[in-house]
């Protein structure tokens, strides 16, 4: 409609321009504002649309070139109370168990009367499942949170052996007592041999149940050095291997948050109040420089290969090595067993030399003296079934055999948080006899003998913590690339239709433009052609009027200037206008 009513303008100017009638309005447009259509021009939609496409490309190209996303999940990350890491540390939504497993002797008699091997029979499981919770729980301005550990260990009887199982195992409080007297002189142990002589029924080897050995049993013995030893150094009444874990743990930890650097997350700053192990009195060995065991700094983070772990039954710090990468339950994990050289003998390697108290000669390797922790009694940790250990300490045995895959120590840690996936932690507690002149115990020669060995450590995640780590791991990995890529695409898109369609509009109008000129010009050749028709029959009537004498004509039809044809229509003259009167 637009360019049929420019025509309309253009031949009315033509015949005003013919016929001498002056244009109502003198004002021409030009051509380029007379023909650009107003949909080739920028609207204010089309550029709210090129701001969004910008936009969005813009926040694509950036979210991928920052790791914003490790920067949210490690800022989240950080023990503060009411955070998903804070819930996860302080009750963890996890399984532990701990399994124990005692070794009988089936030849007490033969071993102490007839010089044989002691035959070891492996009783257990006995499944106790571990409630965890983290108490006294108190947060420092300096990035740092103190507590304590309370546990409840409850029997799980549908995954273990019968507790009440009578097994026979060394007289650990009479064989801890007459290894000591060999420091005493010959005097004491005299004594010593006429006390047990009075007080009656001391044999090497004694026969309990699972669950009295595991949780205590009533010992003359302990209870005479609970009444005799200071504070701080006193035994329990009872006579139990695990008889300290129930409850409310005395030692106060204090670990770092994350808030002063994620690559301290979760190691302990200070134990009881100092910055060293009290056991030992040279470093690395009273080094402190460890998590408790649910918090590593993250591998991601940090780049290294080694974390370590402390836990007091350890009675040190226990390096772990990383081996590999692997996927359990579809979050990517590191596998992470204890170094090599973790019992190493003092002797080959001088870092463990400070394990060795006083003027102590270091044990062979596979053992360590964690006597300090013990109340002095000759305790020493190796791997279960002595794996790794000398092959002196397994030859002087009959009934065991070490395994990698059933007593090796692993960690399984999630890099990117530094969680703590599954993990077993697999020791075995030994008790290192010397051999006395004093009776009973006199046919007991030196030998590190077995006791137990155990499993603890965590079985399997909650599901509402494993969909926390899944969430923060695996899926924030895939999701994050599809955010930032597909946020460029849309962009990217968004700004290509719009320019796709502003250049087929700028075509569309340069070819309607391109076609009003022509139309221009055919109408303007037209109204030319047309002008001069009618000079000539202007010409031709003014030339036959002139020829006769002037009379005034019957009509004459000229030619309509809005009829859209221009032809000439039939024009009748009157030759003598007396002979019509």
């Amino acid at each position: 409609m637009g360019l049929n009513k420019q025509y309309y303008k253009v031949g009315q100017n033509a015949k005003n321009r013919l016929f001498g009638i002056a244009p109502s309005n003198t004002h021409q447009d030009r051509p380029i504002q007379m023909l650009v259509s107003d949909q080739a021009k920028i609207s204010h939609s089309r550029l709210a649309v090129i701001c969004i496409g910008l936009f969005t490309l813009a926040v694509g190209i950036i979210l991928s070139s920052v790791p914003w996303l490790d920067y949210l999940v490690l800022k989240n990350l950080r023990l503060w109370n009411g955070t998903l890491s804070y819930h996860y540390w302080q009750k963890p939504g996890v399984l532990r168990l701990t399994k124990v497993f005692i070794f009988n002797v089936t030849n007490p008699e033969g071993f102490l009367n007839q010089g044989e091997k002691p035959r070891l029979e492996e009783i257990g499981p006995f499944v106790y499942r571990e409630d965890m919770e983290k108490i006294n729980i108190r947060f420092h301005d300096n990035g740092t949170v103190s507590f304590q550990h309370h546990k409840i260990l409850e029997f799980v009887p549908e995954l273990s052996v019968d507790k009440n199982l009578k097994i026979i195992v060394p007289n650990i409080p009479l064989l801890t007592l007459t290894s000591g007297s060999n420091q005493l002189g010959r005097f004491v142990q005299t004594s010593l041999s006429v006390l047990l002589r009075f007080m009656g029924g001391m044999t090497p080897f004694k026969t309990v149940s699972a669950e009295e050995l595991v949780f205590g049993y009533d010992d003359p013995l302990t209870s005479l050095a609970n009444s005799f030893y200071p504070r701080g150094k006193r035994p329990p009444r009872k006579m139990g291997l695990l008889l300290g874990r129930n409850g409310t743990l005395d030692d106060v930890a204090t670990i770092n948050t994350g808030h002063r650097g994620m690559e301290y997350f979760g190691l302990m700053d200070k134990l009881n109040g100092k910055d060293h192990l009290p056991y030992w009195s040279d470093a690395p060995c009273n080094s402190i420089n460890a998590s408790e065991g649910s918090l590593f700094p993250p591998r991601a983070l940090t780049g290294s290969d080694v974390v370590n772990v402390y836990d007091k039954d350890l009675c040190r710090v226990w390096p772990l090595r990383h081996r590999y990468e692997m996927m359990e339950g579809g979050i990517p994990v590191g596998y992470y067993t204890p170094e090599d050289y973790i019992f190493r003998n003092g002797d080959d390697f001088p870092d463990n030399k400070c394990y060795c108290p006083g003027r102590e000669e270091c044990p062979v390797d596979g053992l360590q003296n964690i006597s300090p922790c013990q109340f002095d009694a000759p305790v020493y940790l190796s791997m279960p079934h002595f794996y790794k250990a000398d092959p002196s300490l397994l030859e002087a045995f009959e009934g065991l055999n070490p395994s990698q895959e059933k007593h090796e120590t692993f960690f399984k840690i999630q890099p990117k948080l530094g969680v703590t996936i599954e993990a077993r932690v697999r020791v075995q507690l030994n008790l290192k006899v010397e051999h006395a002149e004093i009776h009973p115990v006199r046919q007991f020669p030196d030998i590190v003998f077995p006791i137990m060995w155990l499993e603890e450590g965590v079985a399997e995640l909650t599901p509402g913590i494993y969909s926390w780590v899944f969430m923060s791991t695996t899926f924030a990995d895939h999701v994050a690339p599809i955010l930032q890529y597909g946020l460029i695409s849309v962009g990217s898109l968004i700004l290509v239709v719009v320019f796709v369609r502003a250049y087929k509009n700028l075509v569309f109008t340069a070819e309607n433009i391109e076609l009003g000129k022509q139309k221009l010009r055919r109408g303007s050749s037209f109204i030319v052609n047309g002008q001069h028709r009618l000079l000539i029959i202007r010409d031709s009537y003014q030339v036959l009027h002139n020829l006769r004498e002037p009379s005034r004509p019957d009509s004459v039809h000229l030619l309509d200037g809005e009829s859209e044809g221009t032809e000439m229509q039939e024009t009748s003259f009157n030759p003598d206008p007396l002979a019509e009167s």
